[in-house]
């Protein structure tokens, strides 16, 4: 055996830590994913019970549900970074110890402010685990193509969390308090801190230099103001309001002056020079377009099914079940399909699946269609899934094992960051094309019709109120401008997956670890050494 391979073969034996069997490793990495996927989405069917219990104000209501995500988007390239310096290992054990205590202190909480600061204290915690869990991955797995499976098992397991979330919601809703939804996290973190401590290697980056406390402080305000602003985008904000405006400019200075300090460090918090390559640049900018429109399309759906079709939360997550299967259907071939088609017909194809599924959910209508949307959101799922894998995959593949904190890091920020673009952008589109088809209903005042025209919910909730054949007038014709709103946000949506594919031509054509690497772009160690170890 050459020195060359034997010095391959000796650093995958030291990635995957002393008796550790990366499998395994991949095992207890997917469960902490598991948990912060499904606490990002377990609270929305509890709204209800905790309005009833603990009586929050509008203010307090929104900032229960987004402080958990607002505050994780803020702190993954703070903690990504850090995981770099200090050990990666460390940062994760910490991150679930953080998360029991807050999952304790929301299932307790007595009152709204409790349980922000609570979900908030979540926010922490899942901001320490993501970035954590895809950087460990990046060194147990330094083979690429054996990297593709575990990614393809970790984006499953993601798919899994996002639906196990509300139904399992429901489920404990149906037997226990509202509390409940927390507490499941509780057992699972103490089953596995100790698994983590003895399972998983400790690995950093072999960077000199301190780290920038200075400029993580910087980008984590950054982005609070960034995504805040589009939050309240999002939640209807006029863009014009202060509330909206000064956390947006704020944040983008903030940001803007975190790129020019990176630049002109010797020892940068995040190296910039990763967005100079296609690869890395092209597919943080593919997740990105591709939560935009996943995340609009899901809540769209549910209003749709809830309040169009008057589907219960319950059946509204079992209808959307189909959606889930898909992308885990997905995840799991992403490996086989990325070896035989490269990633730049991966995501490009990806998208173009999406985008045909989009459009043939254009054909939904006040009545309920089951063969429609079971074909639709499993068309949704295989493309979001395929485009979401090759882009994780290609983007951690291109970073270098000593920045692999802070790309995962740059790649979790670009997944909040599409999903509250998502919401914000499709929102707008929706409620622009919703509101007109109010006006000028027979029998309902202009100031009943306005106030309707915010949402559908607020629409049934007026239609109520008016009862007789005014309010059975204005329910019509509230159910027929929403479904029109629909059709023309799914087709803005379409657009913005066909631009998505366009973006992906610049991937490269082949996995760099089974043929030549794609022109400029300088092969990945971790793909010399799989060529020379074969």
């Amino acid at each position: 055996m050459s020195g060359t391979t034997t010095a391959a073969v000796a650093l995958r034996r030291r990635a995957a830590g002393p008796g550790a069997d990366r499998w395994v490793v991949l095992v207890v990495l997917c469960v902490s994913l598991l948990l912060v996927a499904v606490d990002a989405t377990v609270l929305h069917v509890a709204v209800p019970a905790v309005t009833e219990d603990l009586r929050p104000g509008a203010v307090e209501l929104l900032w229960i549900v987004d402080a958990y995500p607002l505050v994780c988007a803020s702190l993954l390239i703070l903690f990504g970074t850090l995981g770099d310096r200090v050990g990666r290992r460390r940062v994760l054990l910490l991150g679930y110890g953080l998360f029991g205590v807050a999952s304790a202190l929301a299932a307790l909480a007595d009152s709204a402010q409790v349980l922000i600061a609570a979900r908030a204290l979540l926010g922490v915690g899942g901001a320490m685990i993501m970035p954590a869990t895809l950087s460990i991955l990046r060194q147990v797995f330094p083979d690429r193509r054996e990297r593709a499976l575990a990614i393809g098992i970790w984006s499953a397991v993601a798919a899994v969390g996002a639906a196990v979330g509300p139904l399992l919601g429901g489920f404990l809703l149906e037997h226990f308090w509202w509390g409940s939804v927390f507490l499941v996290n509780i057992p699972l973190m103490l089953v596995s801190l100790p698994v983590g401590r003895l399972l998983l290697p400790e690995s950093k980056g072999d960077r000199d230099g301190p780290w920038d406390v200075v400029g993580a402080l910087m980008a984590a305000a950054g982005l609070f103001g960034v995504v805040l602003g589009v939050k309240r985008l999002g939640g209807g904000e006029p863009a014009g309001s202060v509330a909206t405006l000064l956390p947006l400019l704020a944040g983008a200075a903030l940001l803007t002056g975190f790129v020019r300090r990176q630049r002109r460090r010797a020892h940068p918090l995040v190296d910039l020079r990763l967005f100079a390559r296609p690869a890395f640049s092209v597919s943080v900018g593919c997740i990105v377009l591709a939560m935009l429109a996943l995340v609009g399309l899901e809540l769209m759906a549910a209003q749709y099914l809830q309040l169009v079709l008057g589907l219960s939360p319950l059946g509204t997550g079992l209808r959307l079940l189909p959606l889930t299967f898909a992308a885990m259907a997905a995840g799991l071939a992403g490996a086989r399909l990325l070896r035989r088609f490269g990633p730049r017909r991966m995501v490009c194809g990806g998208f173009c699946l999406t985008a045909a599924a989009v459009v043939t959910l254009t054909a939904m209508g006040p009545a309920d269609n089951l063969p429609l949307l079971l074909s639709g959101f499993v068309l949704l799922g295989l493309g979001l899934e395929t485009t979401l894998f090759g882009a994780y995959e290609s983007m951690l593949s291109e970073a270098p094992q000593e920045h692999s904190g802070g790309a995962a890091a740059i790649g979790e920020t670009s997944y909040q960051l599409g999903a509250g673009i998502g919401i914000a952008l499709l929102g707008s589109v929706m409620n622009a094309a919703y509101a007109p088809g109010l006006a000028g209903v027979p029998g309902v005042p202009a100031p009943a019709s306005e106030a309707a025209g915010h949402s559908l919910g607020e629409a049934y909730e007026v239609a109520g109120r008016l009862g007789g054949s005014a309010g059975l007038a204005l329910r019509s014709a509230a159910r027929d401008a929403f479904v029109h709103g629909l059709h023309v946000t799914l087709l803005v949506s379409a657009g913005l997956l066909l631009l998505g594919a366009v973006m992906a031509l610049r991937l490269p054509r082949v996995m760099q670890c089974e043929g030549v690497p794609a022109a400029g772009v300088p092969a990945p160690r971790d793909a010399v050494e799989s060529r020379v170890s074969v």
